[in-house]
């Protein structure tokens, strides 16, 4: 099972800064292109396409692809699937040279900003509109930029917490918690049972930064992020967020982390868990599959696995409903010829997503397509998003690269008592004031 990688995201737009090269390049298409999209004539197409579902999924992406081909002969689509860092190299080669793929994969936020930017992407917002298929979309934001979409999402899921029941019944916990205050409690009681309580790979930073992340909206809102996003009377410094520090320091002080966690990784997180030598992982919608992936009998916990959304904060400002989440979306590179836009309208199809969804390879963006998750934990998170009013983007994803990689760096450094709560703040406050000038 692919891990949802959503993080590359934020390293790959440095090459972005020589873009002065760009004086149009070529696109993925052949022959002359003014038919109707999609259109079965004789005129040859070829479209690019780059993603990084390689396993299980690779294969049924490519059946999609199948069978639009299928349906129109004229219509060729090429595809590379790279494993991430792969990708993450050669987009960025690409993006440099000014010669994307027709179709590619994207994570939205910081980077495709840049490309939209770069003039690298191709706004599809006029397609998006007609028929409806904008409105067949959840979360359709992940893909745009200021109002206009340049891809579409096709994968969108949410953080919360993966638990061991058996290791809570041993510790004598009976209920999941509701709020912060009866989550430490969870973990002191795990504690006291002689159990790790909470399995984290610190040394790759962003999981790590799901906890203060989660704290920030819960405490600050959507109301905090984007006053200090759009610097619209806010700031990263602001109360909220030095508060999402402090409360995160309370639950450090436990020191309720597996020994080493500050170098560990984050497969180590699914092996802690598969073992059953922690309780606790904070993680998204791909983690019982990386869990299952990490078991000596392929086998995961089974029906020891279970999941509650991460708890409110009584008296913060946020609403207790929303969620720290993202996903993957197949952006459109600026030279796409129309039957690329064309298959993606074929491709979000909620029949066409069924063998994706009831894998569990996807949580999909397309309504409807929910009623084939299989999984019972995946369809509790999917209802527990679905009554979110606002989806936070993790921040290293949805800030420029440079602010999103301050998130990481100073939260750990509060993880290894290097930082105070208020040095957290000024300094991710700092790195998006330099690049959002």
């Amino acid at each position: 099972m692919l891990r949802w990688n959503r993080r590359l995201a934020s390293t790959l737009v440095v090459a972005l800064m020589v873009l002065g090269l760009l004086a149009g390049c070529g696109g993925g298409q052949t022959g002359d292109q003014t038919g109707t999209p999609g259109s079965s004539g004789s005129d040859q197409v070829t479209i690019t396409w780059w993603h990084i579902w390689q396993g299980e999924p690779e294969a049924k992406w490519q059946a999609i692809a199948d069978a639009y081909m299928k349906e129109h002969p004229n219509v060729k689509i090429e595809i590379n699937v790279f494993e991430n860092e792969a990708f993450k190299q050669k987009i960025a080669t690409a993006m440099q040279s000014g010669d994307p793929p027709d179709l590619f994969q994207s994570w939205g936020g910081g980077s495709l900003r840049e490309y939209v930017k770069a003039g690298l992407v191709k706004d599809i917002t006029d397609e998006l509109q007609k028929d409806g298929w904008l409105d067949s979309l959840v979360n359709a934001d992940l893909m745009s930029v200021d109002g206009r979409y340049y891809g579409i999402p096709v994968n969108v899921g949410m953080v919360g917490f993966w638990y061991n029941k058996d290791l809570f019944a041993k510790a004598g916990i009976q209920e999941e918690p509701k709020t912060w205050d009866e989550f430490l409690e969870v973990v002191k009681k795990l504690k006291a049972a002689g159990i790790t309580p909470i399995a984290l790979g610190a040394g790759e930073k962003w999981s790590a930064a799901f906890y203060w992340e989660y704290l920030a909206l819960r405490l600050g809102g959507k109301d905090a992020f984007m006053k200090a996003y759009t610097r619209n009377g806010g700031s990263f410094a602001d109360p909220p967020f030095v508060e999402a520090g402090k409360k995160l320091k309370e639950l450090i002080d436990l020191l309720p982390f597996q020994d080493g966690f500050l170098s560990a990784t984050v497969p180590d997180e699914y092996t802690l868990m598969a073992t059953e030598n922690a309780a606790i992982q904070l993680m998204g919608h791909w983690a019982p599959y990386s869990i299952r992936d990490s078991s000596a009998d392929k086998q995961g916990l089974g029906d020891k696995l279970g999941w509650f959304p991460f708890p409110a904060v009584p008296g913060g400002a946020g609403d207790p409903n929303d969620a720290l989440g993202g996903g993957d979306g197949i952006a459109v590179g600026k030279n796409a010829p129309p039957e690329a836009i064309d298959f993606l309208r074929f491709l979000s199809k909620k029949e066409n997503l069924r063998d994706l969804v009831e894998s569990g390879n996807i949580l999909p963006a397309t309504k409807g397509a929910e009623e084939y998750v299989q999984d019972p934990l995946l369809r509790e998170l999917v209802q527990t998003k679905a009554k979110a009013q606002y989806l936070q983007v993790y921040y290293d994803q949805f800030l420029p690269p440079a602010a999103g990689q301050a998130v990481n760096d100073y939260v750990q450094q509060l993880f290894a008592g290097l930082k105070t709560p208020e040095e957290v703040a000024q300094g991710i406050e700092a790195a998006y004031a330099a690049e959002a000038r």
